[in-house]
């Protein structure tokens, strides 16, 4: 699955990931490939990448929101910090 992450002027991260944790609003999530469609919000934590490599990418994002449809994954924040 794709996987994007954008703040208002940047984009940080594009690739393909086997699953990225994300701190939702409501509790810390998983997306994998094949996951159902969601809108959801996050709040600040961190967000834990593994990429279709296996490698690891970690970092810090400020509130935000994530949607994904058909193994296209949109993650939008106020910021970040790696």
């Amino acid at each position: 699955m794709n996987l994007t992450v954008l703040t208002p002027g940047k984009e940080v991260y594009n690739g393909a990931v086997a699953s990225v944790k994300v701190p939702g609003t409501s509790g810390e999530f998983e997306v994998r490939k094949g996951h159902a469609a969601i809108v959801s919000s996050l709040k600040e934590g961190n967000v834990k990448i593994k990429a279709e490599d296996g490698t690891l990418v970690s970092f810090s994002i400020a509130n935000g929101f994530i949607e994904v449809l058909r193994d296209e994954v949109s993650i939008l924040v106020q910021g970040y910090k790696a």
